[in-house]
């Protein structure tokens, strides 16, 4: 137990969290089991490390720190170590990577039984579905996502700003005055080009190469997360690869589910299957018309965020394609997306019609009154005219 108190005291000491996550403050602490879920590279250990920092003192051994990656795991259980950690005073146990354990969602279930007074905060894949998998943690675990960096905290942490989040309803109503106070301090464009190659992920702070380190990130969502999670073999693993290959590379566009079943030499089902598996992952989006839902085939597949875009075809970027990406993305957190009538335009909740595009190409558009334009290429807007940048404020 010392051995784990001084890592728990080192790492909070020097955990680098420049930008507070609009999450920490959306969860109810006071739930006694907490999942986190989250893509691999989006800041989950920062995340928990940070809570230590924000209430506890490093020395207060009420809070510890703990990943299921430590080889003690190997032999001893996460119902054990809590027994030992509650008995000597312990309030709060944070475990990181806890789909790592076997049977870990039954241990919790445990611990949540017998030690009524001790608050357990996970992280896991976001492949994991919580509740529809392990029924056990029913009624008793609150659930949330950690996403990768809005391009309002990418534009935060670069210029040293503290732009708040807006709902889409108030940027709806309200983007032109919104933009007013953001544009004396700041210009979005100067930035936006750089967020959707490489700011979704914290890791671009790191010195290191990031398109290779997103290559490597999205290897190890495939090999380890999706394989181990939803325990498919490993022999099945090249074709899932594959298949994530095949739909980045054609683009975002409806697939076709028979061709790609041959590409990868399986059945039509086990290609929408692992189409699904991808998107759990957060690796892709897969887009339907309103009122329709998986296991139906999607009118759109695209790439979960734009940095993935670039790090697996670069040479094959489109603009608009970019440009959609993006505005799915930021929108994806607290909003439904469908796809409308036409090609680039988007139903949204059910009611709100959304056209990406081009603000240089304006003069060439008959604008619809029942249409909002989400507009790249300007930093204003005007009445359905807003620019595409200010969805990066939606959290």
């Amino acid at each position: 137990m010392e051995a784990f108190f001084r890592t728990h005291k080192y790492l909070v000491e020097h955990v680098n969290a420049p930008v507070r996550r609009g999450l920490m403050d959306e969860i109810d602490w006071s739930d006694r089991l907490i999942g986190i879920k989250g893509t691999r590279g989006v800041g989950k250990t920062t995340f928990l490390l940070q809570y230590a920092k924000e209430n506890f003192n490093t020395d207060d051994r009420k809070c510890l720190y703990i990943n299921m990656n430590n080889f003690y795991f190997q032999d001893h259980g996460i119902e054990e170590f809590a027994g030992e950690f509650h008995r000597n005073g312990g309030k709060v146990l944070l475990i990181d990577q806890v789909f790592k354990q076997p049977k870990w969602s039954e241990s919790l279930r445990r611990c949540y039984d017998s030690f009524t007074d001790l608050h357990i905060v996970f992280t896991g894949s976001s492949v994991m579905r919580l509740k529809e998998e392990n029924p056990e943690l029913n009624g008793i675990v609150k659930s949330y996502n950690l996403r990768g960096f809005s391009f309002r905290e990418f534009l935060n942490l670069l210029t040293g700003n503290q732009f708040k989040p807006y709902t889409l309803d108030e940027i709806l109503n309200n983007h032109e005055q919104i933009i007013k106070q953001i544009l004396p301090k700041v210009r979005p464009n100067d930035y936006f080009q750089d967020y959707v190659h490489h700011g979704f992920y914290p890791f671009f702070q790191e010195r290191r190469n990031y398109s290779e380190n997103l290559l490597k990130t999205m290897n190890m969502v495939t090999e380890v997360d999706i394989l181990l999670i939803k325990q498919i073999e490993l022999k099945y693993l090249t074709r899932i690869k594959r298949l994530f290959y095949e739909l980045a590379v054609d683009g975002p566009k409806a697939p076709n589910i028979s061709q790609l079943a041959t590409d990868i030499d399986t059945s039509r089902a086990t290609v929408m299957n692992y189409i699904k598996y991808l998107a759990d992952a957060r690796l892709i989006n897969i887009i339907y018309p309103v009122g329709l839902s998986f296991p139906r085939k999607p009118t759109k597949v695209m790439l979960h965020n734009s940095n993935l875009m670039y790090a697996i075809y670069p040479s094959k970027v489109d603009r608009q394609d970019v440009m959609e990406t993006f505005f799915v993305n930021a929108l994806w957190k607290d909003h439904k997306v469908n796809q409308a009538s036409h090609e680039n335009i988007y139903t949204v909740d059910g009611k709100l019609k959304f056209q990406v595009c081009d603000a240089t190409q304006a003069t060439k558009q008959r604008i619809n009154p029942d249409t909002i334009y989400a507009r790249y290429n300007t930093e204003v807007g005007k009445g359905n005219l807003i620019p595409l940048w200010l969805m990066g404020f939606l959290y």
